[in-house]
């Protein structure tokens, strides 16, 4: 097949425009709370913005970057080994809001489990290219590609960060499927996998909270349901065409992080169900182009790193609007390039260069 001069314009584009989508409904969504807490309206965009404008830089230089370059256990296994120990730093680290999820680094923060979800991605598309015709084998194939993995995962539930791992666990599933797994393998998986899911749910008090009020936010109105329902709220608040860009009443010390993890039902609020369905046409559309990017390469390699990058984002999101629309408890989990948070956008950015090189490949 040849090789094109250029990228996927229709994925380049869609990025960039959720990416400055992002921007606009951050400084919406945070502009009144930046304003009462730290004295500006524009402090949360701004940064918001310089990490943007880093992710971008990001973008371009790994978008030139031959994605064959990857394939190398000499990156590969370093890049495990610093992920590794970032997640152990983090249990050093002063806990924020009752978790270990966080580096300071002067006065930003950086959140290594962000890094994760890639790294297990390229281990995974570079162990599993030559593999494919003995994917069934446990000792040689199914072992070795799970427990390194695993063991990032383990170290993330223990921050405690069940959203990001959950995310891991899907993504891992996923690559192994496309390899050519037998289903049986998943079911056994999963059957391993659920007791633990059991226990971390139900007994674990402030999960087996959580997941009362999932079941009953009303219970809890003015306490442990407070999130949702003024998620609920903002979301059917906002109608077919929504109350007006800016014109958000739930961000106003009522929604909990509307500039992060529940900045979707902000968009539902100001931008009503036209604005919802755009943004998650936005994703199809990434979704779309970056599954044909991995299912027309004719190089395993190319393929196991495209469904899986692309993947992880699909992935992200759906949860992230899950969350918000009362369809799954209450996670951290971040809606991508549309959120805020410097970690997730430089990283989501940086992938999305290697992914566009991928396309460079594809007619």
């Amino acid at each position: 097949m040849a090789k094109r001069v250029g990228v996927d314009k229709w994925l380049f584009g869609t990025v960039l425009l959720l990416v400055l989508f992002g921007l606009v409904m951050v400084f919406s969504a945070s502009a009144v709370m930046a304003k009462a807490t730290v004295g500006s309206p524009y402090a949360y965009v701004m940064k918001q913005a310089a990490f943007a404008a880093l992710g971008m830089v990001a973008l371009f230089a790994l978008m030139r970057v031959d994605y064959r370059k990857y394939n190398n256990p000499k990156l590969i296994f370093p890049l495990m080994g610093i992920t590794g120990l970032l997640l152990l730093a983090v249990f050093f680290m002063h806990t924020m809001n009752g978790a270990h999820r966080w580096i300071r680094i002067g006065g930003q923060t950086l959140q290594p489990s962000e890094l994760v979800a890639p790294v297990i991605i390229l281990f995974l598309a570079w162990f599993l290219q030559t593999r494919i015709h003995a994917i069934d084998d446990i000792k040689e194939t199914l072992l070795p590609a799970v427990i390194p993995p695993l063991v990032f995962i383990a170290l993330i539930l223990k921050e405690p960060d069940l959203g990001t791992a959950l995310v891991c666990v899907v993504v891992l599933m996923l690559m192994l499927y496309l390899a050519g797994m037998q289903m049986k393998w998943l079911f056994i998986a999963a059957g391993c996998a659920a007791p633990v899911l059991y226990y971390m749910l139900f007994h674990v008090a402030w999960r087996a909270a959580r997941m009362k009020i999932f079941l009953n936010p009303e219970s809890d109105p003015k306490g442990a349901g407070f999130h949702i329902l003024q998620s609920l709220i903002a979301v059917s608040t906002g109608g077919i065409r929504g109350l007006g860009l800016m014109e958000g009443r739930q961000k106003l010390f009522y929604l909990p992080e509307p500039h992060t993890d529940f900045i979707f039902a902000n968009i539902c609020e100001e931008l009503g169900m036209i604005g919802a369905i755009c943004v998650v046409a936005a994703f199809c559309v990434l979704g779309y182009r970056g599954l044909r990017a991995a299912f027309l390469s004719t190089d395993p390699f190319a393929r196991f790193l495209a469904f899986g990058l692309t993947s992880a984002i699909l992935v992200q999101a759906f949860f992230n609007i899950s969350v918000v629309l009362d369809l799954c408890p209450t996670k951290g989990i971040t809606l991508p390039f549309v959120s805020s948070g410097g970690t997730s956008l430089f990283v989501t950015l940086a992938c999305m260069g290697v992914l566009l090189n991928i396309t460079r490949e594809i007619d």
